[in-house]
């Protein structure tokens, strides 16, 4: 964590237009990983460092979770070996206690108590109370619904089949006597694998039929809040945790599956915040929001890749930094695109 001298004092690293919506001073970067020219002592201290590409604060919550889960909150390998309704309803109560305790922290402390009130808030508007377009017309009831009734479901899905899949050993399992170091491995690259896979579900999910039919839930959410990171169409949900299928075909241990699986439902909720960061009581803050996967919400044409590989939307000409520069670029890709009002 971090230390500035006001709570609310957002204007030493950012600015606030006319209608009250706060930007960073600082353009959005490509990961440091990929910056150019190569410089060999920058890439080490980029892939090592603290919060550098492997080791940061939220990885190794989140990463700490899923082994915790694995070793302490997952029924036996023999218990996993046959689908039974009670195994199955504890690991979705599991999964529901999980989201409900990490994303009503942020909720409660952005929207509820609103304890920072627009301090680093990209959108100077809280969330929409009276909105037809959402369900309620309420965006955080909207959101919940997607949440409980869609995303903890189909997570819990797929981690059922896979667990099964691994207890009956009809996909390869690495044990940690024998591969220590691949296991080790395979576990530093998840948030990369993750933001791979994103990206390629991601630019399908904006082809125009997959679009109306299922990711417009989602962009309905053009000012996201905590609830908004998993608020899709069960659609969207099928394609996105597909990311775990990467390990029915490639060894790997349930451990590493479990937290792919949990990257890919804890990761999106801090990011869809609002906030740039979190500002505790003390003055010490964190960084909380992805402000490039703001903007695309906010302009839909850009950012389509997580941090980690934000690099392929540089490459493919869809990488959105903050700049009105930018801004122009995007506003002339959506020009040729027909994509529904949300």
């Amino acid at each position: 964590m971090e230390k500035v001298n006001l709570v609310h004092d957002d204007s030493k690293v950012g600015t606030r237009n006319k209608r009250g919506d706060w930007s960073p001073n600082a353009k959005a970067p490509i990961t440091p990983l990929f910056w150019f020219p190569f410089k060999p002592l920058k890439f080490i201290k980029n892939l090592f460092a603290w919060n550098g590409f492997f080791l940061n604060f939220y990885h190794l919550l989140w990463g700490g979770m899923a082994v915790f889960c694995w070793f302490f909150l997952t029924p036996s390998v023999e218990t996993l070996k046959t689908f039974q309704l009670d195994w199955i309803a504890f690991l979705t109560i599991r999964n529901t206690i999980i989201i409900l305790v990490y994303v009503s922290f942020y909720h409660y402390h952005f929207y509820v108590k609103k304890t920072q009130g627009n301090s680093f808030k990209y959108n100077a508007r809280f969330l929409d109370q009276n909105n037809p377009k959402f369900w309620f017309k309420n965006q955080t009831k909207d959101n919940l619904l997607y949440v409980f009734l869609s995303a903890i479901p189909i997570w819990t899905a797929y981690e059922v089949i896979t667990l099964w899949l691994y207890a009956n050993q009809f996909i390869p399992w690495m044990t940690w006597d024998t591969y220590p170091i691949i296991i080790v491995i395979m576990f530093l690259l998840v948030p990369t694998w993750r933001s791979f896979h994103f990206y390629l579900t991601h630019r399908l999910l904006h082809w125009p039929p997959l679009y109306k039919i299922a990711h417009v839930v989602h962009h309905r959410n053009s000012n996201p809040g905590p609830w908004s990171g998993l608020a899709m169409h069960p659609i969207e949900h099928l394609l996105y945790f597909t990311c775990v299928m990467i390990h029915w075909v490639i060894p790997s241990h349930p451990a590493v599956a479990m937290w792919n699986l949990f990257h890919a439902s804890l990761s999106p909720h801090a990011g869809h915040g609002g906030y740039d960061r979190i500002v505790l009581k003390n003055g010490k803050w964190m960084v909380t929001g992805s402000y490039a996967h703001y903007l695309h919400h906010k302009y839909f044409e850009c950012n389509y890749a997580g941090d980690d590989l934000n690099i392929l939307d540089k490459m493919f000409g869809t990488f959105h930094d903050g700049s009105d520069e930018e801004t122009q670029n995007t506003m002339e890709r959506l020009k040729q695109k027909n994509y529904i009002k949300t």
